[in-house]
């Protein structure tokens, strides 16, 4: 079965609504179909409510006709992962402990998004505090194996088309695991980019705003209305605003970095052959150069210190829970202890570690324009088996932009991509590479569809 939103990106959506293609009823209609055929088998939602979004949707057009033009996100339908506050649902991230918590407010990501006209269609599963535990999400390509976790059901809504994105979040790969394991597009913008108000906390330095999408030449759109703009953005202000949307000379090829890093070993070998060969191929691309970059040594410590903040924020945010520790899982409450037992002085100095970890791979990769590296180390383990090490925790200790490709197929069949990254704020310039890339076929343009069992 393919869908509307397999078949069209946000930007042609809006076209077609402009020309007179497609009805706001089309695309809301494409959701609720969707949403009706296949939630059964996938378990994406937590909470939807399809007479609302049809109602909304017709609100969304009778206020199009007396403005008279569409609004970035305009009859768009879209997921929230259960960690992002909701007026109108509850927000529970995946905690029996929070069941039918209603917060009365929107996170301003979500808030952004309806204002541009987006229409929220509900709650996605998560895992429990957006941590580790796996959730009963399904994979859409083989129930057998895991969707990935924390950001698993907005993967799986948008994998089986039943929405063209979804807000996700990553602190260590739960936007980028997601993606290749549902063969789908997902991005991880620079970390402090989209802001993080009203939106379940676990750790300060290491929490991102993202999303997950079914086309590459969507990323941008979104990306647009969820980001903070303007000077009172400072950081933001100077490294993306006073630069150009399309910020690489014309007059000289795209620098082109292939890193392998330290997880290299632990991925399948066809990983490896698929990697190599795709940067073979953009090597081969007119424009395009690539150079092998060296993995420095210490820059091989990111999962250590990762495990630090990680822990010792859980243990800190998480303190209430833990004393009803009978409605936590155990793995919740193991990395709970084990914060527990870092002290002050080594959360300290880890993410004193973190500052200058950011400070070595920006070092590394200041002279290319985008770097590909592996997405996930393999295709979708089996549920309850533990992924292989793959790079994503390498780039969100980093604070770097990162962008999930649904580029290959393993030799059963299921998919596994690839991720493109670059230097902390260029973000723009990591899209328009990988516009370009999807521009001359290098790289799909959209998902990797489900083949029926």
């Amino acid at each position: 079965m393919r869908t509307l939103f397999l078949e069209r990106s946000i930007p042609e959506l809006r076209q077609s609504l402009e020309r007179g293609e497609l009805s706001f009823g089309d695309i809301v209609d494409a959701s609720v179909q969707t949403i009706e055929a296949k939630e059964v088998k996938t378990r994406a939602w937590v909470d939807f409510d399809l007479d609302r979004l049809q109602l909304e949707s017709q609100q969304s057009f009778t206020r199009y006709k007396a403005r008279g033009y569409l609004l970035g996100m305009e009859g768009i339908p879209f997921g929230v992962k259960d960690i992002f506050n909701t007026r109108d649902f509850p927000t529970q991230m995946g905690s029996p402990l929070w069941k039918g918590f209603t917060p009365g407010n929107n996170a301003r990501a979500v808030d952004s998004l309806v204002s541009a006209g987006g229409l929220v269609v509900g709650k996605t599963v998560t895992a429990e505090f957006a941590v580790h535990a796996l959730n009963e999400t399904l994979n859409p390509h083989d129930p057998s194996k895991t969707p990935g976790t924390s950001s698993s059901g907005s993967a799986a809504a948008v994998a089986t088309g039943m929405v063209p994105f979804a807000l996700a979040t990553q602190t260590a790969g739960s936007i980028v695991r997601p993606a290749s394991f549902c063969g789908i597009w997902g991005m991880k913008p620079s970390f402090g980019l989209i802001p993080r108000t009203g939106v379940l906390k676990t750790t300060d330095s290491l929490d991102t705003l993202g999303f997950v999408a079914s086309h590459g030449k969507s990323l941008r759109s979104i990306l647009d209305l969820l980001r903070v703009k303007g000077p009172d953005y400072p950081f933001v202000y100077t490294n993306v605003d006073k630069r150009s949307a399309y910020p690489k000379q014309k007059d000289r090829p795209w620098r082109v970095g292939f890193v392998k890093t330290h997880t290299w070993g632990t991925a399948a070998p066809y990983a490896q052959q698929a990697l190599e060969e795709l940067a073979a191929k953009i090597g081969r691309q007119t424009g395009f150069e690539v150079e092998e970059i060296e993995w420095e040594r210490a820059l091989c410590t990111s999962h250590d210190i990762h495990t630090t903040i990680y822990n010792k924020s859980l243990s800190y945010y998480f303190q209430h829970e833990m004393q009803m520790d009978s409605q936590i899982t155990p793995l919740m409450k193991k990395m709970i202890e084990a914060g527990v037992s870092i002290s002050p002085e080594a959360f300290r100095r880890a993410l004193e570690e973190q500052a200058r970890y950011c400070e070595t791979l920006d070092s590394l990769l200041s002279p290319y324009d985008l770097v590909l590296s592996l997405g996930t180390s393999s295709s979708a383990p089996l549920r309850g088996v533990e992924e292989s090490p793959d790079p994503s925790l390498a780039w969100t200790l980093g604070h770097i932009p990162a962008v999930a490709v649904p580029t290959f197929r393993c030799p059963e069949g299921l998919p596994f991509g690839v991720q493109f990254v670059s230097r902390r704020w260029n973000d723009y310039l990591l899209l328009q590479g990988v516009e370009e890339l999807i521009d001359c076929g290098v790289l799909p343009a959209g998902s990797q569809l489900i083949r029926e069992m």
